[in-house]
């Protein structure tokens, strides 16, 4: 039997990964399809576009239908984290009797230059929250539950991040901070990386990158990684360079990009997510001393917020 037989018929994927659930194959689709070959990526714009069509079709035919062939049909399953393409036709006819349950029809959110402002509003709503349904459908807990112990434990938390990702490292070290927690944000490449030299064992270093290829990122989480310190990517990109000097990466989703919308709007909008998860579990795990910080953060910012007292 050749190995592409034994992938159509299933042979196990990594251990102890289960598949995804059919509400997420979507998500995973929009996320992996720009890393994927243009063969790929036909099958898997096929399997999103109509799930119940192609959960009718063998692996032979849905190859067919995208002009491929059977080996890329399940080298797409495997990637979108399907054991083989039976587990795909299987989530995919998972799918189809989701989307027949009377959800409401997706809105399309291309965003016209002669849009009334109310269409722009529905249809940016729209896309943010299907941003964040993707994110969190893709988000591997393990992961972040092992990112949050590191940062709950931390000497000191470096976050890097440049243009819209550093406005979400400013995010995060202010959410730390406010806990009670050391932590830093950079954004200019040359003081993250003076700054990544002196952390060790022990130390939380933090890339954000929707691309996961932004040089001023790597750098310094490279020069983290090698002194010791526990490494994390939030990245769109999960086979991305950042990722080969991450411990733990955290996927964020990928949203297609549009003239009047660019990657920057949508993909800050699922790392601010990520970046939330992350604060709550660092307060959860730290209760006891993040409450009062809190608190007293909060005290010491109250006469800031009442009003001026008239004349």
């Amino acid at each position: 039997m050749t190995q592409d037989v034994k992938e159509i018929f299933g042979s196990p994927g990594n251990p102890g990964s289960a598949p995804p659930a059919p509400a997420a194959l979507a998500a995973k689709v929009r996320t992996l399809a720009p890393s994927m070959t243009r063969s790929m990526q036909r099958v898997a714009e096929a399997v999103a576009s109509d799930p119940a069509g192609c959960a009718a079709l063998t692996v032979t035919g849905l190859a067919e239908l995208t002009g491929t062939s059977e080996a890329t049909v399940v080298r797409t399953a495997r990637l979108l984290g399907y054991p083989g393409y039976r587990d795909l036709r299987l989530a995919l006819a998972g799918l189809a009797a989701q989307q027949q349950s009377g959800r409401a029809p997706a809105i399309t959110t291309d965003i016209a230059v002669d849009d009334p402002i109310a269409d722009v509003v529905a249809k940016l709503a729209y896309d943010e929250q299907q941003t964040l349904a993707d994110t969190a459908a893709g988000l591997d807990t393990v992961q972040l539950a092992a990112a949050v112990t590191a940062l709950a434990t931390a000497r000191r938390t470096d976050v890097y991040g440049i243009g819209a990702s550093g406005l979400v490292a400013q995010d995060l070290t202010q959410k730390l901070l406010r806990i009670g927690l050391i932590a830093h944000a950079h954004s200019d490449p040359h003081l993250a990386v003076t700054n990544a030299v002196q952390l060790r064992a022990g130390d939380v270093a933090i890339a954000i990158t929707h691309s996961g290829s932004t040089g001023d990122v790597i750098e310094p989480l490279r020069v983290a990684f090698e002194h010791g310190a526990t490494t994390v990517a939030v990245t769109g990109r999960p086979d991305s360079p950042v990722t080969q000097y991450a411990d733990h990466v955290l996927t964020t989703s990928t949203s297609r990009e549009s003239e009047l919308r660019p990657a920057a709007m949508s993909s800050r909008t699922s790392q601010l997510l990520v970046v939330d998860c992350l604060f709550v579990g660092v307060a959860q795990r730290t209760y006891e001393s993040a409450a009062p910080a809190l608190a007293a953060s909060y005290e010491a910012l109250a006469h800031r917020h009442r009003s001026a007292p008239r004349p």
